[in-house]
């Protein structure tokens, strides 16, 4: 059966988009789905060890978002909004610039004093490739003059910008973060490695092409947007011997889903490496690694309620949605969390 992008939609009140995250991280509401009973449960975050057990393997993104928005400007004083996709090079960048029309190869913009930019070239999509000039450490300049790149339907100011990170992030390179994760604390993660739960952590730098909306009818006729992804001995040693045992494979995340899923052979098992992937999970996908999903609330027809679908079934996912808008969850980044049994 072709799925048409229009099969993904369902109806959602603006009100119900979250415009600041939960505090404390665990205390926002957990909606989970049992796929054999289809059975829902309402509860808090912090219940989720209620649904764990000794032996699952809960597997995480360790991305961390770059302040990847800059404000910067033409000679003549023109403002430019400059959003970094991908790291090419040392200082060469993957980026989209807003307005597009004055940002054609060879033009100089300005941020700061201490850091201007070049336009190379212009993909076949329209993002620019970009090269920095600088004095000093990059990162560190990034640091001071960049922002949060939040979404576009969050219209509150972030006050806290660790609010946007995962407790557990550690290598830059993300355009947005893998919002799943950020439910939980460091002492949630604590008990659940007391219960005997393993954390496996893999990487996969989260591209704006996650988020892209299909713009094709027939969603086949998408095309995603390739990600960096890296897989290390110990996650990859971890999750097979999990999977050679018959244990849960628990991803956190539709980025960790990817990165398992395009890594995985037909029997579900991993070999370490690093690479791109530009993997499209949509019904009737058969998962070869995953076992078992946390997530948040998504966008309608969008390639992550598509992905989720594929696990749940899309009338299932659907009908799942249709009782969180009303029990006035709250949807997207900031909202709350769906775990998917």
């Amino acid at each position: 059966m072709q799925f048409k992008k229009s099969d993904f939609y369902y109806n959602l009140p603006e009100e119900l988009i979250a415009q600041t995250p939960a505090t404390p991280r665990d205390s926002s509401r957990l909606l989970v789905y049992d796929r054999a009973t289809k059975k829902i449960e309402h509860r808090i975050f912090r219940d989720v060890t209620d649904y764990l057990r000794r032996g699952d393997v809960l597997v995480v993104n360790n991305t961390k978002v770059l302040p990847a928005r800059l404000y910067a400007h033409t000679r003549n004083g023109g403002a430019v909004e400059v959003l970094l996709l991908k790291r090419r090079s040392i200082d060469e960048w993957e980026a989209l610039v807003k307005p597009g029309k004055k940002c054609t190869p060879g033009k100089e913009l300005y941020v700061s004093d201490e850091l201007s930019l070049t336009v190379l070239s212009v993909t076949d999509s329209g993002e620019r490739i970009i090269k920095f000039s600088y004095d000093g450490v990059f990162e560190d300049i990034l640091a001071r003059v960049g922002n949060m790149p939040l979404p576009p339907y969050i219209r509150q100011k972030l006050k806290d910008k660790d609010r946007y990170q995962t407790v557990y992030a550690k290598y830059d390179g993300s355009a947005a973060a893998p919002t799943a994760g950020l439910h939980f604390t460091p002492e949630l993660l604590q008990k659940i490695r007391d219960m005997g739960v393993e954390i496996a952590e893999v990487l996969l730098h989260v591209g704006l092409g996650t988020f892209r909306p299909v713009k094709e009818d027939i969603i086949t006729d998408h095309k995603m947007h390739s990600e960096y992804f890296e897989i290390g001995d110990e996650a990859a040693k971890t999750i097979n011997a999990a999977k050679s045992e018959g244990r849960r494979v628990i991803a956190v995340g539709t980025t960790s889903v990817r990165t398992l899923e395009s890594a995985a052979d037909e029997n579900g098992f991993l070999t370490p490496q690093k690479g791109d992937t530009n993997i499209f999970i949509y019904p009737p996908y058969k998962f070869k690694c995953v076992n078992a999903l946390i997530t948040n609330f998504h966008l309608p027809e969008s390639t992550l309620i598509m992905l989720v679908a594929a696990m749940c079934g899309r009338e299932e996912i659907l009908s799942v949605y249709e009782t969180a808008v009303r029990e006035r969850y709250r949807f997207f980044s900031f909202g709350d969390a769906m775990m998917v049994l």
